[in-house]
């Protein structure tokens, strides 16, 4: 039989464990100091455990030795355990959830994706009175097309896909997306490997919408993409941080955050937005309907949203946040670098957001897709 502690006794419990943690936990201990105990204690005897699902390399993690770890911290407040599992692409996580291979409490689809999870009822509706710290995301990211009625999805970061290369060797940035079919850099260029984003940038070339559910244009998306296979050195997604970093190639597509984070690393490294336009996306936490520990995914969701453990967030990934509270604490630099936070104009007239294929698209996508990938390439 659970025993039932009152409050008070929850908040000497959680004032041990601060004590108890002492150095190892310092800067987490620091940084939930002034959160709200009361709130946070509710599920502190509970011995509740909660699944996360997240991109790789995609929350604080403390590894820098600079940063906190977000997770930690979240477990220190609260003593609820969080199993934190990685995940490469969208189509990942949905393949892994339709196929009923995984008991996630919370989930961090892409906007598509999470228009997809919806009308298949895979998502649950989120409670946002367990979630007050909602009020700090931006209106400019509520209601937004995936989610209108913002039933299912709370924002975690938005950003936009661009060009990542090697400035010792591309010496001008006066270049568009054609540059990913460029002769000159055959096996020294990367791509990405997921169908939505590479038939993107080849729509993009061909001034169709990143929507285009008509066959005829997928099909000759394909042939695009097919051209420009033979000279594509590997299809990567993480891969991309060890191989640019490295040299190995020269030029990839990727997303702008992470940009952001292999230029701090690596000076050699420039990024372009192209001109013509490109994907803006938004990433959020969805609760899938499976979840068995809803009220906690909720806290959990809750906590991503204060202000101090975004900005931990977004300094250690380098995504850009919906949060305003967040954003206000961001140094000027950031704000303005033109990359992270591009301009409102460019913002609304250059780019297009992912929406959901109908299944006839999606499945001819897929096909077309599996062809790109499994054709071999034979040089003359």
């Amino acid at each position: 039989m659970k025993k039932i502690w009152c409050l008070a006794s929850i908040l000497v419990l959680i004032a041990g464990v601060f004590t108890a943690c002492g150095q190892n936990n310092q800067l987490e201990t620091q940084v939930i100091s002034n959160m709200d105990k009361e709130y946070y204690s509710q599920l502190a005897e509970e011995g509740v455990e909660i699944n996360v699902a997240n991109w790789g390399e995609y929350i604080s993690d403390g590894s820098d030795g600079e940063s906190i770890n977000v997770v930690k911290a979240f477990e220190l407040l609260t003593g609820i355990k969080v199993n934190y599992i990685n995940y490469a692409t969208n189509e990942e996580l949905y393949a892994k959830m339709k196929a009923g291979a995984s008991n996630y409490d919370i989930i961090i689809p892409s906007d598509y994706m999470i228009s997809k999870m919806a009308g298949e009822n895979m998502l649950a509706h989120i409670d946002f009175n367990n979630i007050p710290n909602y009020n700090n995301i931006s209106d400019d990211y509520k209601g937004l097309e995936f989610d209108p009625e913002d039933k299912y999805s709370v924002p975690y970061f938005w950003g936009t896909v661009g060009i990542i290369y090697n400035k010792n060797v591309i010496k001008d940035d006066n270049f568009d997306w054609e540059i990913l079919w460029d002769e000159k850099y055959k096996d020294n260029m990367l791509m990405f490997d997921n169908p939505r984003d590479a038939f993107a940038i080849a729509q993009i070339r061909l001034g169709y919408s990143l929507n285009t559910e008509d066959t005829k244009e997928l099909e000759k998306t394909a042939e695009l993409l097919k051209e420009q296979k033979g000279l594509v050195q590997a299809y990567v997604m993480d891969e991309i941080f060890d191989r640019m970093g490295a040299e190995e190639a020269v030029v990839a597509p990727y997303y702008a955050g992470d940009a952001v984070s292999l230029m701090a690393e690596y000076d050699f490294l420039g990024f372009k937005v192209p001109d013509s336009g490109t994907n803006m996306f938004v990433d959020s936490f969805c609760i899938p309907a499976t979840s068995k520990n809803k009220k906690a995914a909720e806290m959990f969701i809750n906590f991503m949203l204060e202000p101090e453990i975004g900005l931990a967030n977004t300094e250690f990934v380098c995504y850009s946040t919906p949060n305003t509270k967040t954003y206000e604490l961001l140094s000027d630099q950031v704000k303005n670098d033109g990359i992270s936070y591009p301009s409102k104009e460019y913002l609304n007239s250059k780019t297009e957001a992912f929406k959901c294929l109908g299944s006839g698209a999606d499945k001819v996508m897929s096909e077309l897709w599996t062809e790109i990938r499994s054709e071999v390439n034979i040089d003359l």
